[in-house]
């Protein structure tokens, strides 16, 4: 390297206090974002593809669970982006009863903010979003996506399955689409003694929109008891 690169590349590098202030970006982002997630209530976070569009049938199908879930009064949390995010808050809004709540992620593709959000939180760090989705959720239900969805999913399951977290129901909405990905799971995982038959049914397959509905009730009833008899709070342990 030469010299004036060299130069270039002290100048480009970040200082201490450069790091120390992101440090304390990222904990004030947390802190804040916690504040707000506390007062949001029973939820259900919603995950899926930001890239179909609402001519696309799981758009209408992700709509129509949201709508039923906050008609039931359940919150419901999204990406907040387009999608089956989108699809998700629109759904909430037009249930009436629950919160159609954006936890919003600023991407260089892809993001931008839907405008069916009653609540909007704004990140700059992945790692705090990921987390909110975890303290805010009383049940996950996950629709057909891509890299980022199967990253909430594995996040979620590995989670549960180290008890880092309470155990949270994981409602995947697509047969078909799902098989594959369970069937490799059982196969390969499984197969290889890499997950256990526990790990695998921490995931349920439900379809049918009301089956879906009254299972969050379910767990709704289930976590209102366990929090009547002092459950422990989520656990979140970092080294």
């Amino acid at each position: 390297m030469n010299e004036k690169n060299q130069k270039l590349a002290q100048i480009a590098a970040p200082t201490a206090g450069q790091e120390a202030w992101r440090a304390l970006s990222m904990m004030s982002e947390f802190v804040i974002a916690t504040e707000e997630i506390k007062k949001i209530g029973p939820a259900v976070s919603i995950f899926g593809s930001a890239r179909l569009r609402p001519d696309n049938p799981w758009y209408a199908r992700t709509v129509e669970i949201a709508k039923a879930l906050s008609e039931a009064g359940f919150n419901v949390v999204s990406g907040g982006g387009p999608g089956i995010m989108e699809a998700a808050n629109k759904g909430a809004q037009a249930g009436g009863k629950g919160l159609s709540i954006g936890l919003n992620m600023a991407l260089a593709h892809e993001q931008h903010g839907n405008p069916y959000q009653d609540v909007s939180l704004h990140f700059r760090y992945f790692f705090n979003r990921k987390i909110m989705f975890v303290r805010s959720a009383m049940v996950f239900v996950v629709m057909p996506g891509g890299f980022g969805t199967l990253d909430e999913l594995s996040e979620a399951l590995t989670l549960i399955q180290t008890k880092k977290s309470r155990k949270i129901p994981i409602i995947l909405v697509g047969s078909e689409f799902w098989r594959g990905f369970l069937d490799w799971s059982r196969q390969s995982l499984m197969g290889m003694g890499l997950i256990s038959e526990a790990d695998l049914a921490l995931m349920e397959v439900i379809d049918d929109t009301e089956e879906i509905v009254k299972r969050v009730k379910i767990e709704h009833s289930r976590d209102v008891g366990e929090k009547n008899a002092a459950q422990p709070p989520l656990i979140l342990e970092f080294d």
